[in-house]
């Protein structure tokens, strides 16, 4: 039944009909009014819409074409992990959650998500079976379930070791409560504890117990549920080490308090309200005060009831889960109290007194109630509440309170009362979960916290939520980002990462943002402080602080009624900030709060300990400053607001978080009628959306959402590329790799893993329909050919029936022809006569046939019920075989899981150590690079390192001859005692024979006393073999020990490997965040390069300005000049004209002739007035515009300027910013590579002590198999031998043979004993060459102490540099505080590593880690320099852009200036003739003024005549002429001036078309300004950027820089640390190098002679066989021997004598024994004095070694000699045989004792001789191994060599790299010199810019005066040359007159035209 509910049927998923339905109708979603989105098929495409059929009504509609949703393939329908879906969309999204929650299944996966929907009904799928079947399972083994998250997170909590939180967010009634429930539920089966059942339980009993408790306490009913809870809770469960539970913690967030004084319609207050009514007995009751529901004003609705709860049972429940959680009676019955108080506090009334606003208690009967239930008294309660006393400056004062503040004030002591009980219930439940002593390793989290609010109007409570939720939400979105991050890492792909993380931070910023400028809660809190600040000053506050930002938006109308809105992730939220100030201070009255604590009931006195940090009634009365000052001094510290406290308790609950490994549940509401299996999509799409489910898909299509293993895509879509894969086995890889070629998908859309391969949203489904599409092609085409075949069968039957029909017809046909022929009818009748006859025979043959059927029939039933047996037998064996298929491939299946796993893992393993050597390959190919370039400064260097390399090579020599020596040492040790052993044993043999002869010669006394010595021997011989063992003992435990060392090494070296890899990833990324800000360096250098050469640009037409305003000064000092002498010319002439005017008016006769030439004149010049006039408005109107254009270009220049300037300047910080933070990295960078190089020697050493070990292993193995083989041989061959001696001793002629071996023996002892004096000498030699070796070696020891030195000064340089650098790095601290505890868990690892390996090394080893680390120093040295050098070249080439750009701005600069200049010269030309003209001008004024001067005579001339009237008559005719003449110098006047004007004419339209020219080359000057000034504010816009995410890197930077500072302490911790140790160590290696050099000389020798002695003794081995075979032959010819009895007798008397002879030598020898001790001491004494002649012996040396090789051939000679006395031997054995019969009575009693003696001594004997020959195998084995140890200690010699090279070549490189950087700061330091002197020159030229601008200023200014001059005289002149040439006459004086007045008139004018010009100008 639960499977229905957990599982999706399969047969729905791989429906073939919905596949085909999909295909075929190109089903697509369509958003709907109704259901949200709606399923369709595309019908048509046309441009921007789309023509579509609805599926459920066939009915049509277009719609737009972004309104149109990708719908999935049916494969994808009720997927469980909505992340695999290939269109990710809000509506395949909606739609795959709406069919699951149909189909029963509410749990689904959308990606780190798991989306639950509540079903409004019990499912049975948390039951413990179900528990048990989740328990221990991988999250994609089961399907989607609350407990598949809680059990991964718990066992990735016992793997990782890492803290675990579960993360349950939703609206109101999603079921986050019940989800959290039942993780507690889970957790607490599986981590029960066995041990202690009892305790355990209990906790466990108690946790569960939690949960009704502060549901009672903090939840209610609401509308939308029933048991919602109205405050957010984090539930900690602590874990022991080994997963048990340990304990558990609850923090509680925004508990709801407001509900406990006022609920809405149809909803409830807090349950224990209820319960208490309902469940409480008569007595409590009682005691309790407790009155009906309706009798409380606080219970709104009066008693609403729950179905299907009672309230009585679950009082009951409550009060039982107290006694569980420990809660004594006492504290239960005063909490009770406090919750009946809470009531009673809503029934006290205040009444408005008549008179005043005063309020007053009519009845106080409740707050006697309430009084008795808090244990305070009635009138300090009531006078607390009515007239509080307040503090007004230093005195307090009793204020009488109004109707309203005082039901406020118990309004906010009823919600504070219940909020303080419910704190204090949690940390009474946290009390008794936390009760437990054990420790707790690591904990799972669990936070029940409300979802995303967006109401029509929202308040500071859902401010506080949407918070918390942005915080939660960038939390996922950062976690998302990394686990992409890891999976793309861990599958090789290439991939841009983005944090979407960073984009919620704006949101944040927002709400929490301290100041620059402040948040919402920033500013609420410092609105709180001030006395007159309302919610309205808060809101226009906020406007004006965070108007401009772009999630912060003010209301659009003045209608609407909320006051700001603030865009967060989930949408738009609207505010209204009604009662903020009082939500956010929560103000109580501070003296009922008094009187509370003070209150006579414990529990409530407890509830109020914290009286002093309330905010009282003086802070918000609204006082005034006086007072606020001293309350706030009096306040402050004390005082914490609700959203101080608030941000305070979520920041410690995402640092929580943040420590641990998030797992989110999202939990959705389906409907809001509480009905089951009904889903309303907008409600869901909207949590959606408020959950951030659809921001996380959002992320997930920024990537790769579709994986697919390479099996599946090629099993699914090979049917799409037939060809491209060969026949044959192929990778999976590759196969995949080819499909995608030749499929031809953009490389946008898909990236080839390790083991999969990733696509975009969106392209699973196209390959989805291609492959429908395919499918559909081969199903028509077989189809085709099926029917083709059958319409081929129908055709061949219809042909043959044809045929048949043909046939019928002919012989119809013959038939009809036929019928009546006689003959025929004959023949019919006759024909079946014919076969009468045979009827028979046929009779016959059909019965055989019959019989034969028969027969034929019983044998098929009888076969056919055989068959029917086995068919059933083989379905049963088919059946059987199906089943063991299935299994076999279930197991398969697995099995190539596995496979797969293991060779994406191998592959994985492959490309990461492709990717190491190619890594090591490039950097082996760039220092041999930098090796050639920097062979110049490795001089100085090299001599240091050749030193330092002859030290460590002479250590190392010394080291490994040490312990080369040392292992030669123990194995002659081993032999000399092995030697010693068999000397001991030869002369004990001797001993033995010498007695035995003494035995045979003298009595039975002797005999007994040879036994008690032998006995002594024996005793003698076991002691030494008891040492012997206990050696060997010793050996192989040391043997073990160094097995242990191997192996612990083996872990170090694991841990070391794992550390590398963390290490290598730390570098890999930090190298990455290097390239982007070299990236960013280089872009931010080539903006400056740009912006300089703007700079220059601009400084270069300021220049050009300047020079044209100097043209312009000088042009303007000509004019002026000009118009001084013009204005002096226009006096002289007006007073001139004013004379002839009144002159010629008094004077002359105006005749009509005259007044007609008069007037046409004077026409004349008002027409050509007008034209001057209308000439010089154009002309001033035309400078007007110039002037304007120029001040506008000058203005748009310097804005320029400035703009340029202040870029330069943030250039400059910026450029300062990041050079320091490139030089911070590259410290970073090194101190990690130098970390990295640490590990990485560690690591190799470590690796080659394991393949030494590894080595040494192998060869002791089959060392050992030798061993064992010849351990059986010589078994073996032991016992032939035993046989051949018993045999031997059997018979008495062994005596000689025992005789000559002794002898034989003797001599070799006495050899032997004489090269153990020569090697002694030569050992002694060797010794003093060993010590003058010592003392070279401490000379370079010494040599090596001062170059330590030296490198500990280097290093003591680099401290204080380090300590520079974390000053400046402890600045940033603060903002790295969460990476710091991952770094500091990662010290950890690496201190605990450390440590091990520190304990375990040997001082050898410590010796090579500080060498390693300084070493490690230099190479970081180098890499620092290599940074440097880049950064230099880097430099360089900007250095160089900018000079290119430099040159081509130049270049176009020199354009415009070529450009300006030419104008210029065309404006300069057009004004010289201006000029030229100005000049024609005065010359004609200059002939106008002798012209006049001719009038004044011609004038005086008619005085005259006037005068002379008499003569009147006689010169009329004169007068006549005079005037004829007169009139033509007027005419040619007149021309003159026409030509005059006409040439002024032309100068003025010339100017006017320079005028223009100037103007269109100014315009086009402007609009290449206008260009590079967008162009300049784009690069500024970039550069604004980039500024911006510099700024962002730059924090990340600083973050992982702090992480780098404490790596850099530790690592200075460790070089301290490790100096001690390096003193210590080089004492105990002066101690070793002087061991190890008195040693090397003995180890040689010995050695040398070791080989020999084994080479002689295996030579007397064989001689020994090749005797005994010899010995056999001898045995044969026995019998012939006998003939030579008598010469046998003789030799038998000679070889008694002999023994004689050799018995007393033996006793001599025996006694003499201590003398050759003597002697040896004797010897070893004169050792010392033998020193001299060491160096003479080592030349006889040789000599010496022939000697030996004689010495050997006398040994085989005596062998020889040894055969033959064998034979002889033999042929006594006949004579004594005879000599047996003579002597049988001395036989019988020798053979007694003989028998006696042998029983003793043969045990003896065969027992040592085993023992001798084991510890000879031992011996042999030792050897062995000796000897591989010493190959593996000359590998490591190899080795150690290889890297002292290296070494060197680093070293080399190291100074180099300094020397290269020293070039490189003093190249920074020339381009900081070069930048400072820029800057300097750019003042300058500002300086100059704005002389020259007023400069400018004033030219224009004075240019504008000239010209309104210069129009004035141009006016005046013309009006002047009217009035000299007007003719006067007598009757028209008047008209003269008026003909003056209309010229002053226009004079006039002209005047005012000139002082409107000034006007306008003075007003510009």
């Amino acid at each position: 039944m639960a499977e229905k509910y957990l599982f999706v049927d399969k047969d729905f998923m791989n429906n073939p009909l919905a596949q085909a339905d999909w295909s075929a109708k190109k089903l697509v979603w369509v958003p709907s009014e109704r259901h949200g989105f709606e399923a369709a098929s595309l019908k048509e495409e046309a441009g921007e819409d789309a023509l579509v059929e609805l599926a459920e009504n066939g009915k049509k509609v277009r719609v737009s074409k972004d309104d149109i949703q990708k719908m999935n393939p049916p494969k994808f329908s009720k997927v469980e992990d909505m992340a695999e879906l290939t269109c990710l969309n809000e509506a395949s999204v909606l739609h795959n959650l709406k069919e699951r929650y149909y189909s029963g299944l509410i749990y689904t996966y959308s990606g780190l998500f798991c989306v639950v929907i509540n079903p409004y009904k019990n499912l049975p799928i948390y039951s413990e079976e179900i528990v048990e079947m989740y328990k221990g399972k991988k999250r994609h083994e089961m399907p989607p379930h609350i407990y598949a998250i809680t059990d991964t997170a718990y066992r990735s909590m016992m793997q990782d070791r890492e803290d675990q939180s579960i993360l349950c967010t939703g609206e109101s009634g999603a079921g986050k409560t019940e989800n959290t429930k039942k993780v507690i539920q889970y957790l607490a089966h599986v981590a029960s504890s066995h041990k202690s059942k009892k305790e355990q339980g209990e906790l466990e009993r108690q946790l569960l117990q939690a949960n009704p408790i502060l549901e009672a306490f903090g939840n209610a009913k609401t509308v939308k549920n029933d048991n919602s809870s109205r405050f957010g809770k984090f539930i900690r469960i602590n874990f022991d080490v080994t997963g048990y539970i340990v304990g558990a913690n609850i923090e509680t967030y925004l508990l709801e308090k407001s509900r406990a004084i006022r609920q809405a319609k149809d909803e409830r207050a807090f349950h224990i309200f209820y319960y208490l009514m309902t469940g409480a007995g008569d007595k409590l009751k009682k005691e309790l005060l407790l009155e009906g529901y309706s009798s409380y004003r606080f219970l709104s609705n009066g008693n609403v009831t729950i179905p299907g709860q009672q309230d009585k049972d679950l009082f009951n429940e409550t009060m039982d889960a107290m006694g569980i959680m420990g809660i004594p009676e006492e504290e239960q019955l005063g909490l009770l109290k406090v919750v009946s108080g809470v009531l009673q506090l809503g029934n006290i009334s205040f009444k408005k007194e008549r008179n005043t606003d005063q309020a007053s208690m009519p009845d106080n009967t409740a707050a006697q109630k309430l009084c008795r239930l808090m244990g305070m008294s009635v009138t300090d309660f009531s006078r607390a509440i009515l007239s509080p006393r307040i503090k007004v400056g230093r005195d307090y004062v009793q204020k009488a309170q109004t109707k309203e503040q005082a039901d406020f004030a118990v309004e906010a002591l009823a919600k504070a009362t219940y909020e303080r009980l419910f704190r204090w219930l949690v940390l009474r439940i946290n009390k008794a979960l936390d009760k437990t002593k054990r420790q707790g390793a690591s904990f799972i989290g669990i936070l029940d916290i409300a979802g995303f609010e967006i109401f029509e109007l929202n308040s500071f409570e859902q401010l506080c939520i949407n918070y918390t939720n942005e915080k939660l939400q960038q939390l996922f979105n950062h976690t998302m980002f990394i686990l992409e991050q890891e999976e793309y890492q861990r599958e090789g792909i290439e991939w841009s990462f983005i944090d979407f993380g960073l984009d919620l931070q704006p949101c944040i910023d927002l709400i929490e943002r301290p100041a620059h400028p402040p948040g919402v809660l920033a500013l609420l809190d410092e609105e709180c402080w001030f006395p007159k600040a309302t919610d309205k000053t808060f809101v226009e506050k906020l406007v004006q602080e965070q108007g401009t930002h772009p999630k912060f938006q003010k209301p659009r109308q003045l209608k609407d009624k909320a006051d700001f809105c603030i865009m967060h992730y989930a949408g738009r939220v609207d505010y209204k900030a009604d009662e903020w100030l009082l939500k956010n201070m929560d103000p109580l009255n501070d003296n009922v709060a008094t009187l509370l604590h003070q209150s006579s009931d414990k529990f409530v006195a407890e509830l109020w300990k914290d009286v002093d940090r309330i905010v009282g009634l003086d802070q918000v009365a609204g006082m005034n400053e006086t007072a606020f000052g001293s309350s706030y001094k009096t306040k402050k510290g004390m005082f914490r607001t609700v959203g101080q406290l608030y941000k305070e308790s979520l920041t410690k609950l995402m640092a929580t978080l943040r420590n641990t490994n998030p797992n989110f549940v999202r939990c959705i509401i389906p409907n809001h009628e509480k009905r089951a299996g009904k889903l309303d999509p907008h409600l869901v799409l909207d949590q959606l959306r408020c959950n951030g489910v659809l921001e996380g898909i959002r992320i997930c299509r920024q990537g790769f959402p579709n994986r697919i293993i390479f099996q599946e895509f090629r099993q699914r879509y090979e049917i799409l590329t037939p060809n491209a894969i060969p026949k044959g086995f192929m990778d999976g890889k590759q196969a995949c790799e080819r499909m995608i070629r030749a499929l031809e998908l953009d490389l946008n859309l898909f990236r080839i893993g390790q083991s999969k391969i990733f696509f975009r949203a969106g392209v699973l489904a196209h390959l989805e329909e291609e492959r429908d599409l395919k499918i559909t092609d081969i199903i028509i085409y077989f189809q085709a050919v099926c029917r083709g075949f059958l319409a081929r069968k129908a055709f061949a039957k219809k042909q043959q029936q044809l045929s048949a029909l043909k046939v019928l017809q002919r012989n119809c046909a013959a038939y009809l022809k036929l019928r009546h022929w006689q003959w025929w009818r004959l023949f019919t009748k006759v024909k079946p006569l014919l076969q009468v006859t045979r009827q028979e025979e046929e009779m016959l043959a059909k019965d055989e046939e019959l019989v034969k059927v028969k027969e034929k029939q019983s044998k098929v039933e009888g076969e056919m019920v055989e068959m029917e047996r086995k068919h059933q037998q083989l379905l049963e064996e088919k059946n059987i075989l199906a089943e063991q298929l299935q299994a076999e491939t279930e197991l398969f299946a697995e099995a190539e899981e596995m496979r797969a796993r293991l060779a994406a893992k191998k592959q994985e393993l492959e490309e990461i150590l492709h990717d190491l050597e190619s890594r090591v390959e490039e950097e082996e190919e760039r220092n041999q690079g930098l090796q050639n370039e920097k062979k110049k400064m490795q001089t100085h260097i090299q001599d240091l390192e050749e030193q330092l390399d002859e030290e460590e090579a002479a250590r190392q020599k010394l080291q490994l001859e040490k312990v080369t020596a040392e292992g030669k040492i123990k194995k002659l040790e081993d032999e000399v005692l092995i030697m010693d052993d068999q000397n001991n044993k030869l002369q004990k043999e001797k001993k033995l024979l010498e007695e035995r002869i003494g035995d045979l010669s003298t009595n039975m006394a002797e005999e007994e006393e040879k036994s008690k010595n032998l006995t002594k021997l024996k005793n003698k011989h076991e002691s030494m073999i008891s040492e012997l063992e206990v050696r060997l003992k010793k050996e192989e435990k040391a043997r073990q020990e160094l097995d242990k060392g191997k192996r612990k090494l083996e872990a170090e070296s694991n841990d070391l490997q794992e550390q590398i890899a963390d290490l290598q990833a730390q570098i890999a990324e930090l190298k990455a965040q290097l390239a982007k800000k070299e990236e960013e360096l280089q872009n931010a250098l080539g903006r400056l390069e740009d912006e300089t050469a703007q700079k220059n640009n601009a400084l270069k037409k300021i220049r050009e300005l300047e020079g044209h305003i100097s043209d312009l000064q000088e042009d303007l000092d000509s004019e002026r000049a000009a118009r001084n002498k013009a204005e002096k010319y226009k006096r002289d002439l007006g007073e001139e004209l004013e004379a002839l005017k009144s002159e010629l008016e008094d004077t002359l006769d105006s005749t009509a002739t005259q007044q007609e030439l008069r007037t046409k004149r004077e026409q004349e010049v008002t027409i050509l007035k007008r034209a001057l006039e209308e000439e010089s408005r154009s002309h001033e109107a035309q400078m007007q515009e110039m002037r304007q254009k120029q001040t506008q270009a000058v203005e748009e220049l310097t804005e320029q300027l400035e703009q340029s300037k202040r870029v330069k300047a943030n250039l400059d910080k910026a450029k300062q910013a990041l050079e320091k933070e490139n030089g911070e990295l590259a410290r970073d960078v090194s101190s990690l590579s130098q970390a990295k190089q640490e590990v990485e020697h560690k690591r190799k050493k470590l690796e080659g002590q394991l393949t030494d070990l590894q080595a040494k292993y192998n060869d002791g193995e089959k060392q050992k198999a030798e061993l064992g083989e010849r351990v059986s041989k010589l078994s073996n061959e032991l016992d032939s031998v035993t046989n051949l001696l018993n045999e031997a001793e059997g018979k008495t002629i062994k005596l000689n043979k025992d005789v000559s071996s002794l002898s034989s023996q003797l001599q070799d002892t006495q050899e032997l004993l004489s090269e153990e004096t020569r090697m002694k000498l030569n050992v002694t030699t060797r010794m003093r060459q060993v010590e003058e070796e010592r003392n070279t070696l401490q000379e370079q020891l010494d040599e090596e102490v001062e170059a330590k030195r030296n490198v500990e000064r280097n290093i003591s340089t680099l401290n204080i540099q380090l300590s520079d650098s974390k000053k400046k790095l402890e600045e940033f601290v603060s903002s790295v505080e969460l990476l710091e505890e991952g770094k500091k868990r990662l010290q950890r690892d690496l201190e605990a590593a450390n440590t091990q390996f520190e304990e375990k090394a040997s001082a050898y080893d410590k010796l090579e880690k500080t060498k390693n680390r300084v070493q490690q120093e230099l190479e970081d040295l180098i890499v620092d320099l290599d940074n440097q050098r880049q950064l230099v070249s880097n430099l360089e080439k900007k250095q160089k852009k900018f000079d290119q750009m430099l040159a081509e701005e130049k270049s176009i600069s020199n354009k415009y200036a070529d450009e300006r200049d030419r104008a210029e010269a065309e404006a300069r030309e057009k004004e010289t003739r201006a000029l030229s003209l100005a000049r024609a001008l005065d010359e004609a004024q200059v002939s106008r003024e002798e012209l006049e001067r001719i009038n004044k005579q011609l004038r005086t001339e008619m005085e005259d005549l006037v005068s002379s009237k008499d003569d009147v008559g006689k010169s009329v005719h004169e007068m006549e002429k005079s005037k004829r003449a007169l009139e033509t110098q007027v005419e040619e006047m007149k021309t003159q001036l026409e030509e005059l004007e006409d040439e002024l004419q032309a100068t003025e339209d010339a100017k006017l078309r320079l005028e223009v020219n100037m103007q269109a080359l100014k315009a086009q000057f402007e609009r290449d300004l206008q260009g590079r000034d967008e162009q300049s504010e784009e690069k500024r816009r970039q550069l604004g950027k980039q500024v911006r995410e510099l700024e962002t890197e730059l924090e990340d930077e600083r973050k992982q820089r702090v992480l780098v500072g404490t790596a850099k302490k530790k690592l200075e911790g460790d070089l301290k640390e490790m100096e001690g140790q390096l003193e210590a160590v080089t004492k105990g290696r002066d101690e070793a190098i002087k061991q190890l050099r008195k040693i090397q000389g003995q180890v040689k020798d010995f050695q040398r002679e070791l080989e020999d002695a084994c080479n002689a003794r295996e030579e007397v081995l064989a001689t020994a066989k090749e005797s005994e075979k010899k010995a056999k032959s001898l045995e044969a010819e026995l019998m012939q021997l006998q003939e030579d009895l008598a010469a046998a007798e003789r030799a038998r008397k000679q070889a008694e004598a002999e023994r004689d002879e050799l018995a007393d030598e033996l006793s001599s020898n025996t006694s003499g024994k201590s003398a050759i001790v003597d002697e040896k001491r004797r010897l070893e004494a004169k050792i010392s004095a033998l020193e001299e002649e060491l160096e003479e012996e080592q030349s006889s040396m040789e000599m010496l070694n022939d000697r030996l090789k004689k010495a050997m051939q006398q040994t085989e000679q005596l062998n020889n000699e040894l055969a033959s006395e064998r034979s002889t031997s033999q042929k006594n054995e006949s004579a004594r045989q005879q000599l047996e019969r003579q002597n049988k009575e001395l036989k019988a009693k020798l053979q007694e004792m003989e028998g006696a003696i042998k029983s003793k001594f043969k045990t003896s004997i065969t027992s040592l001789e085993a023992k001798v020959q084991g510890l000879e195998e031992q011996l042999e084995q030792e050897a062995r191994e000796k000897q591989a140890s010493v190959k593996g200690l000359r590998q490591k010699e190899k080795k150690l060599k290889d890297m002292l090279m290296q070494v060197e070549d680093e070293r080399k490189q190291a100074e180099q790299y300094k020397d290269q950087a020293e070039k490189a700061n003093a190249r920074v330091k020339q381009l900081k010199r070069q930048l400072e002197e820029s800057e300097e020159e750019a003042q300058r030229i500002t300086a100059a810019r704005r002389k020259l601008q007023r400069e400018l200023d004033e030219a224009t200014e004075s240019s504008e005066a000239m010209s309104r001059e210069v129009a004035a005289l141009k006016n005046k002149l013309r009006r002047g040359n009217e009035v000299s040439f007007s003719a006067p006459r007598r009757g028209g004086g008047g008209g003269g007159r008026r003909g003056v007045i209309e010229a002053g008139g226009s004079d006039e004018e002209a005047d005012g035209h000139d002082r409107d010009f000034n006007g306008t100008k003075a007003s510009e």
